[in-house]
Parts: structure tokens; C-alpha cells; sequence
């Protein structure tokens, strides 16, 4: 862990400042991608479509000239509702299954496991949470705006700007040009759209809003309200919601009519819309926002501003956070539009350009569907267009939550992580009932799917979702925060919630009878199968290595966290007693990483998880400082799974693209990283499973950074995976842990200028290649590394 905190300054490199930070088009979304594909069976067009978000709204702007559809999401629009899930008979049966497991009667445990370790009622095992009382992240419909026209354009341009987070939309149709802006304010918490044309009297449509179900649209009070409430899995109404739109208009007329706002003959336009729920995170309640009132008085507050003074604060507010870090790979012009690059790099294997524009789309993203005081970012971020949203758009914690985050800390954006941080700890109660209930123990635990309803019960097949490692996983997010920013204000907050996860492990662990190691089990390693001794097919196990390597870090972070917050607890003697009897990952004899405690044959050597590697990555026990020999098992490991077909969904080439840089090998970081964009992403640059999962873009935007800097050595790493490909190069802002910013610059593949900034100050050491530097530092202080240069 590095002990000091630096910000480093990028040197001019020979570059210009980022050139046209912009994903762009020459069309409309459309029913049919430029190849003839349609990825997204349903909705084709919504892969092409820009999307824009606040971190509560959500939309994704199609931009058509004639009947524009910008679809819309809330974030805390789910279906279903509040449900007791915890199974009271499972725990009873633990020591029994334990015990088979341990006698090698696989079949027998799988039986027993699949029988009594399952929630109660029913989870989201078939992606269908729909009908249910778990539910689905929904849609929250459309505004359609319908110009009645038809004829021939030109000169079409459609872009979102990422250094100011616009999307913009521009065209020549019968002798006028028209031009439109969108965007989300945060601090408004309203979606602002704004139409012009350079000829006076030009804009004329009607705008409407609807959804596929459960709505009512009627035009009252000088707007158009869409409302409704959902199905809450019960046969009754659940969460309800609201949309708000009004209208500001210069010349022309303006009017709202039966389930319709009208314009006719206008010179400009603004379209104003907000929208909320009444959830709230308030367990066991879950209700009680006053949706409609906020709505209404964000409309007020918005519409009372010009249109400049509202778009000036939304660039000043999103720029606060996105101009905190640059990457500068690429000084050529950008040209090509984004489609268009993305089906060149099927010829030419790698574009710079494409590579710091998918980097810094990640991080708008985040900033777009995570803001600190929202929940966090599900599945699809805050974009989804249906009423049942893929594996129902939640939170799964068996990597894919965890993953949205892991660009939060090294890019700059560490107040985002905070929606996870409140997250987990409004989900402590009903994760602590489900450790009492479901599986007698104390303390509190999740398993790998989680809603906003406060679902932390197992899932209905055990293969899957029996997965108590989850809460160690997430804790971790716990403690990176605090490793990257030294805040103990805020480890003060968090140290409980620590504390309690690692309490329910205590009772969770076992002695293994035959090497006297304490176990986790019957666990899972996540969602992967062996060929067990007796012949069947196995899934649960004790003590897979995936599980062991998150309690041990847990249990190290909260050591940690105890010394360093000056706590004193018997606890704490009973943490290092179990930590330093904990069964560690086994090398195999082929010299891989053991996925399971025993060498059984996988099932599937080229799975998409790489869970056993967990401590590789995002973990760090697995380092050449400390535990080489891990290191280089992990590599075999990896090697092989990939050799496989490993890596094949989207999310896992992240996964993938990370691991390889913290082995430190950037041609094969790089390699994983092209693959996304050459085979896992779409036209608008969402990454595909498929279907589209956030997480994918999330994780690849980290491995981007984790290749250019990294800190989980006990030191500052440089450029410790700079591939041949980004020979001359830029980056300002990277973090780093101990509380650090870095910037730097390199030509011909070798670092030219870098620069520290320690924001807490302490003893601190920086690495390039083969040189060390140990330096003193100072809060607030910049320090250049000329002696890296040497």
C-alpha cells in the first residue's frame, strides 16, 4: 500500500490537446447497422442511438429528422416490490452438505444443496423478475416528436460531444438548416432539448409521451404529464413514477392538447422534461419520495433560467469531473466517423484514436449514470429500452457491479464510487437478515443478484446463485475508496459495514478435515462447473480459491482499517487467528492456479469468468513483490483459459484486458482490449455480452489505465504496460493509491516528463522500469520525476 499522495503534470509530448473528443455519425439511428446486422433483435436502432444522463435521467437520443424518438429512463424505476426471500429451513442442512462434500459424495451434496440452498419464493434465476416481486429495471418510456415531414435532407450530422457531454444533431432539409441540442443537467436534474433553424417560422411537430405499459399522457396545467404506476409483483400497483414535459418557445404558437404538446410556425423551441418515482432507499419501506412535487419544482426552477444560464451550469458541472484526466495516443485528425472506424479496424487491427475515445467515453458514462447521491449503475449503467431489461438490469455481485466501478479511483472520478458506497450500506439490514435467516449465522452477506428492494437472498439454482463471496467482493469497494484518498472521515463511516462482513465469514468458514485449513462452502467458484470424483457434474464446492482470496483480503482490510482507526476488539484476535488458517489457492501440477481445492477438470476451460483470479485482479495479494510464484501461475492460468475461447463476452475481455496489465504485458492487454472493439462492441460504442452490459465498457476503460499506471505494489508504477503500438503518448490525472494524481508523458516508448501532486503528503516511491525513486512529499505539493529520466 503506498503511503503518500501525488498528482503528476503531463509534459507537452508534441501533441495538440485532444482533438474532436466526440463519437459522431453521418445518419440517424436506424433499423439496420451499416453491416446489414441488427445485435439488438428487438430494437436494432437503440444500439446506434447517443445516450445522456444525469445519474438519475437517463435518455438515448436516435436524433431522426422526421419523427426524432428520444427514449427515456429513471433510475429507480423498477417493477416489483419489497419481499421476504430468506429460506429459515437452509441453514439446518449446512453441516450435513459440508459434510458430503468433504467425503467427496458430490451428487449427494448437489441434490441437497439444489433442494434447501435457495431463496424462498422466487429470484431473478430466469432473468424474468417481471411478474415477480424481485422485478426488473424498466424503460421509462418515449418522447416522440413527430415534424410531419417527409422529404429528402442533407448534410447530416449526429454527435455527442464528450468534453461537454451534448449530443448534438444538425441538418439541411427543404432549403432550411435545423440544428438541436440535448442534454441532462445534474444540477437541474431536467433534460433540456433545444430546436433551431436559420429561418424564422421552420419548427412545427407535436411531442407525445408513452410506454409500452401502465401509463396514463394528458396535457394539464401548461404541460404534458405522463404517469403511472407499476406492476408490483403481487398483483397489485407498485412503485409510481411521473414525467413532466414543458415547452419554451420563441415565435409561432404553443399549445398542450388532449395527450399531445403542439408547435406550429416557431423560430426556437425548448423542450424541458423531469421525472421521478416515489422509491426511496428506506428499508424495509421503499416508498415515500415526493415524486411529484420534486418534479414540478424542477421544471419551475429550470424554465426560470435562460436556456444559456442552464446549459452553463450543466458544462460546468459535468466538466468538474470529466477534465480531470486527458489521454493524448493519437495526434491525427478525427476524420472517419465512429461506425466508420469501427469497421476499419476489422483491416487494420488498432486505431489510437478509437482507443482514448472508448477510455474517455467510459468515464462519461460514469459520470452520466452514477452521480454520488444516486443509486449506482446496474447492468446497462442507466440505459435500458424495455420492460424487462436483460437479467432484469440489476445489481450482480459475482463481478459485474464491481466492475462499473473499477475505472472510479485510477480515473479521477472517486466521489461516483460513493453510490456504490451508499448502496451497500443501505442493503447491510436485509443482507444481515439474510444471514440470520438464511444461513444462521451473524454479521450480513449478499449473494450474486441484488435489486433496489433489498433482495440479498441466494438465487433459485445454487449452480449460480449461491455465491457468499459476494459480500467480500463488494466490501473491497469499501476499502479501494479509502486507499486511493486516504479519507478517514470516511473509513470512520465504512468500518462497520467492514467489520460485519467479515463477522459473518467468521461463522461462514469450516475446518477441512484433511488439512485442518479453515474453508468457505458449499460455495460456488462463479458460474463455473467441474467434473467431480464421483462422476457428476459439480458446481459446489469447499473452498473454492476465488472465495479464499476475497476473505482474506477482507479480513486483511479490516486489520487494516482496525490499526489505522486505532480500534480495539476481540474480534480483531479472532480475524488474524482465521486469516493465518485460512486454506490459500493451490498450484496445480501443471503450474495454473487451482480453480477449486482440488484439481478437478473444468467443465469449461475457456469459461468467462476468471474467478480463481481474483487475486490478481482486482485484488493484489497476487504480486511480484510479495508472491511471484503467484504471479506467474496466474499468468499459465490465464494463457490456458484463453486459449480456450476464454474471454468471449464482452465483460470478460475487459476482465481479460486487465489482467494482462497487471502481468505487466501490454501487447497482450492491448490485443484483449482491440477484441472488444473489434468484435464486442456496437455502432455506438456500448459493449456487448452480447446483449449490451455496461460493465464492459466500464472495465475496459480501466484496463486503459491500469496499463499506463499502477499502484497495488506498494509503490507508483509508470507506464508499467505501455504496448509498442502507443509509442508517443500523453495522460494527466490518472490516480493512484496512497491518495496520488499522475501525469506524464513518453516518445518512442519511453517516459519523457512525469510530474507528482501529493494531495495528503507522506513517504512515497515511484517506479519506471528498473528505477526507484523514495521521496518525502508534502500535501498539496507537485514534484517533477526527472530522476526517472536518466
Amino acid at each position: 500500500m503506498i503511503t503518500c499522495l501525488l498528482t503528476v503534470v503531463v509534459a507537452t509530448s508534441g501533441f495538440s490537446q485532444e482533438q474532436s473528443l466526440k463519437l459522431w455519425y453521418t445518419s440517424p439511428a436506424s433499423a439496420t447497422a451499416k453491416d446489414g446486422t441488427s445485435p439488438w433483435k428487438d430494437d436494432p436502432a437503440w444500439l446506434q442511438a447517443l445516450p445522456i444522463g444525469n445519474g438519475n435521467i437517463g435518455a438515448m437520443v436516435f436524433g431522426d429528422v422526421n419523427q426524432e424518438r428520444i427514449q427515456l429512463n429513471e433510475k429507480t424505476l423498477w417493477n416489483g416490490s419489497r419481499d421476504d426471500n430468506d429460506n429459515p429451513e437452509a441453514s439446518r442442512y449446512l453441516p450435513e452438505i459440508r459434510s458430503l462434500l468433504f467425503q467427496g459424495r458430490f451428487k449427494e451434496a448437489t441434490a441437497l444443496t439444489n433442494k434447501t440452498q435457495i431463496c424462498k419464493g422466487a429470484g431473478s434465476g430466469t432473468g424474468n423478475g417481471s411478474n415477480v416481486p424481485f422485478g426488473t429495471y424498466q424503460t421509462l418510456g418515449d418522447l416522440r416528436i413527430d415534424f410531419g415531414k417527409s422529404s429528402p435532407y442533407e448534410a447530416y450530422q449526429r454527435s455527442l460531444q464528450l468534453d461537454d457531454a451534448i449530443v448534438r444533431v444538425s441538418y439541411q432539409q427543404e432549403g432550411v438548416h435545423y440544428t438541436r441540442e440535448y442534454f441532462i443537467s445534474a444540477p437541474a436534474n431536467v433534460m433540456a432539448v433545444k430546436f433551431s433553424a436559420d429561418k424564422k417560422g421552420a419548427l412545427s411537430f407535436t411531442a407525445t409521451l408513452d410506454r409500452p405499459e401502465r401509463f396514463t399522457t394528458k396535457a394539464a396545467n401548461g404541460e404534458l404529464v405522463m404517469s403511472g404506476a407499476l406492476n408490483n409483483g403481487k398483483g397489485g400497483d407498485g412503485m409510481k413514477y411521473i414525467t413532466r414535459l414543458q415547452a419554451r418557445h420563441k415565435g409561432g404558437q404553443l399549445k398542450y392538447s388532449g395527450n399531445q404538446l403542439i408547435v406550429k410556425d416557431a423560430d426556437e423551441v425548448v423542450l424541458y422534461l423531469a421525472a421521478s418515482t416515489d422509491y426511496l432507499p428506506n428499508y424495509p419501506v421503499y416508498k415515500g419520495r415526493d415524486y411529484a412535487g420534486l418534479t414540478a419544482a424542477a421544471l419551475k426552477a429550470a424554465t426560470a433560467m435562460s436556456y444559456t444560464q442552464l446549459k452553463q451550469a450543466h458544462v460546468k458541472d459535468y466538466q468538474r469531473l470529466f477534465n480531470r484526466v486527458s489521454l493524448q495516443l493519437a495526434p491525427i485528425a478525427d476524420d472517419i466517423p465512429t461506425d466508420v472506424r469501427l469497421q476499419k479496424m476489422k483491416e487494420t487491427g488498432n486505431d489510437n484514436h478509437l482507443t482514448q475515445l472508448y477510455f474517455q467515453y467510459g468515464r462519461y458514462l460514469l459520470i452520466s449514470s452514477a452521480r454520488k447521491n444516486t443509486l449506482p449503475a446496474n447492468l446497462q449503467g442507466i440505459w435500458a429500452n424495455k420492460v424487462l431489461t436483460p437479467w432484469n438490469g440489476d445489481y450482480h455481485t459475482n463481478i459485474n457491479v464491481q466492475m462499473n466501478y473499477w475505472l472510479a479511483e485510477n480515473t479521477n472520478l472517486g466521489e461516483l464510487h460513493l453510490s456504490l458506497t451508499n448502496f451497500i450500506q443501505g442493503i447491510e439490514k436485509p443482507a444481515a437478515h439474510s444471514a440470520a435467516v438464511q444461513f444462521g449465522g451473524s454479521g450480513w452477506c449478499v449473494n450474486p443478484i441484488v435489486n433496489v428492494w433489498g433482495f440479498t437472498s441466494p438465487g433459485e439454482d445454487p449452480s449460480w446463485g449461491l455465491t457468499t463471496g459476494a459480500s467480500g467482493w463488494i466490501c473491497e469497494h469499501l476499502w479501494e475508496h479509502y486507499a486511493f484518498t486516504k479519507d478517514t472521515a470516511y473509513l470512520h463511516k465504512v468500518y462497520p459495514t467492514l467489520r460485519e462482513a467479515a463477522r459473518f465469514y467468521l461463522g461462514w468458514l469450516v475446518k477441512d478435515p484433511s488439512t485442518g485449513k479453515l474453508v468457505s462452502g458449499p460455495a460456488s467458484s462463479p458460474e463455473n462447473a467441474f467434473e467431480a470424483p464421483d462422476g457428476s457434474n459439480g458446481t459446489i464446492s469447499m473452498g473454492p480459491s476465488h472465495d479464499q482470496e476475497v476473505i482474506h483480503e477482507l479480513f486483511t482490510n479490516v486489520l487494516q482499517a482496525a490499526g489505522i482507526l486505532h480500534q480495539s476488539d476481540p474480534l480483531l484476535d479472532k480475524l488474524r487467528e482465521a486469516k493465518a488458517n485460512l486454506l490459500m489457492p493451490q498450484i496445480g501440477a501443471d503450474g495454473r492456479i487451482m480453480e477449486w481445492a482440488q484439481p478437478y477438470p473444468e467443465k469449461e476451460p475457456g469459461h468467462r469468468h476468471m474467478s480463481h483470479l481474483y487475486a490478481l485482479y482486482p485484488g493484489y495479494a497476487f504480486n511480484e513483490a510479495q508472491a511471484p510464484q503467484y504471479v506467474h501461475a496466474a499468468r499459465k492460468s490465464l494463457e490456458y483459459r484463453l486459449q480456450h475461447g476464454g474471454g468471449h463476452t464482452g465483460w470478460s475481455a475487459a476482465w481479460c484486458t486487465n489482467l494482462w496489465a497487471r502481468l505487466k504485458n501490454g501487447p497482450e492487454a492491448l490485443k484483449t482490449f482491440n477484441d472488444i472493439l473489434l468484435h464486442k462492441s456496437a455502432a455506438n460504442l456500448f459493449n456487448l455480452h452480447p446483449p449490451f452490459q455496461i460493465d464492459g465498457n466500464f472495465g475496459a476503460t480501466a484496463g486503459i489505465a491500469e496499463m499506463l499506471l499502477q499502484s497495488h505494489e506498494g509503490m507508483v508504477t509508470l507506464l508499467p504496460a505501455l504496448p509498442p503500438e502507443w509509442k508517443d503518448g500523453a495522460v494527466k490525472g490518472l490516480c493512484a493509491r496512497g491518495a496520488f494524481e499522475v501525469s506524464m508523458s513518453w516518445k518512442d516508448g519511453k517516459l519523457s516528463a512525469a510530474t507528482l501532486r501529493a494531495l495528503k503528503g507522506g513517504g512515497c516511491q515511484v517506479r519506471y522500469g528498473d528505477q526507484i525513486v523514495v521521496m518525502n512529499t508534502e500535501a498539496g505539493k507537485e514534484y517533477p520525476l526527472d530522476a526517472l529520466l536518466r
